[in-house]
């Protein structure tokens, strides 16, 4: 197979679909690798680390998607490489296509296979290729409201720790999965007051076993969030259901109860976000104000940190795209039910149910279209 590996155009995006060990890999398995150039720069990997590896480097972007069968990125296709994708190809990346009926109808529009990366679901209910992602949202979280509370950035002045005789901030998470989890562990070590919430009670159980005695969980529901909201000076959105749109746990009145210069880091963004104040933003304008309170909804958090978030990712990817370029699309989901729930859009029409559900799109059950 002939597999393509574009550089990303998302502003601010670093990250890169495949690194050069990955290439001489699926070299040695037998395919075809087009890197275009520069791509592994911001990751630390050169061209000529590609290139040693046996991949082809490609000037032009247009010429790596008309010969590529798979492509193999990060983040979603965006409107200026819309036109370079055609029916048949293989598109596997972030997608999250609950967050936006234009890149859906696009995608369904090219006639593409789009396998996300957000939806491969293993079947204990975990999602092992965004579970990486989410650990270093998590923990860049917690990094980046630390910073947006100080003073200059327009924060409220607190110091996450606190100093002996001054209380430390008080930092509420929506959400105990990964990013929630992530989140806590590294705002619990700097010395916060910590509360996470979740509607799993399960979930709560076994954070309230592993986290240091500063981490309090509580069940989430409209009267604890509202309580909680209002006494936080940083709220973390750690909410997901996968595939679908986040619900809106934070409305406006919340915002507005809470302390000036306090700071929300929506990580649900990609999906929605979990506050009804949230908007898509990027690294090179992260934040805004909406009644006093600084929002930061990033939706590509760890395109800050490639070096770290491209290995992670690649390291948990790799063995997908390799099935996928052994088999092919059908076979490979077939043979791998993960791999299947990670399909989304199958040739105009929708496979996954979050998606239908989002944009109300007629589903139309995969296994009807493998053939």
């Amino acid at each position: 197979m002939i597999i393509g590996v574009p550089k990303e155009i998302k502003t601010d995006e670093n990250r890169v679909g495949l690194l050069p060990g990955g290439v001489a890999q699926l070299i040695a398995d037998g395919h075809q690798v087009l890197i275009e150039e520069g791509a592994g720069i911001p990751s630390g990997a050169k061209d000529e680390d590609y290139l040693k590896a046996g991949g082809v480097i490609v000037k032009e972007k247009a010429e790596l998607y008309a010969e590529a069968e798979l492509i193999v990125k990060v983040k979603e296709p965006l409107p200026t490489e819309y036109n370079l994708l055609r029916a048949g190809q293989i598109v596997f990346c972030y997608f999250h296509f609950a967050a936006s009926r234009d890149l859906t109808e696009a995608m369904r529009e090219r006639d593409i296979v789009a396998i996300a990366y957000e939806t491969v679901q293993k079947s204990d209910g975990s999602l092992p290729l965004l579970i990486p992602m989410s650990e270093v949202a998590g923990r860049m979280a917690v990094q980046q409201g630390a910073k947006y509370l100080e003073k200059p950035q327009g924060g409220r002045g607190i110091l996450l720790s606190g100093v002996p005789g001054v209380a430390p901030a008080d930092v509420v998470i929506l959400g105990g999965g990964v990013v929630g989890s992530s989140a806590a562990r590294i705002a619990a070590g700097l010395g916060a007051n910590v509360f996470v919430l979740d509607v799993d009670l399960a979930r709560l159980r076994y954070l309230a076993d592993v986290m240091p005695p500063n981490v309090t969980t509580l069940m989430s529901n409209p009267y604890n969030i509202n309580k909680l909201v209002s006494s936080a000076d940083l709220l973390i959105g750690a909410v997901l259901i996968p595939g679908a749109k986040t619900p809106k746990l934070i409305t406006r009145e919340m915002i507005k109860s809470m302390k000036e210069g306090a700071v929300l880091v929506d990580v649900a963004v990609d999906q929605g976000g979990c506050a009804e104040t949230c908007r898509p933003t990027t690294h090179s304008a992260p934040i805004y104000h909406v009644d006093g309170v600084i929002h930061y909804c990033v939706t590509n958090m760890p395109g800050a940190v490639p070096r770290t978030s491209t290995f992670a990712l690649t390291n948990a990817t790799f063995r997908y795209v390799r099935e996928i370029a052994a088999k092919g699309w059908r076979r490979a989901v077939r043979e791998n039910g993960e791999l299947a729930l990670g399909v989304n859009i199958v040739q105009g029409k929708v496979t996954h149910p979050g998606v239908a559900e989002a944009w109300s799109l007629p589903l139309t059950p995969l296994a009807s279209l493998l053939g």
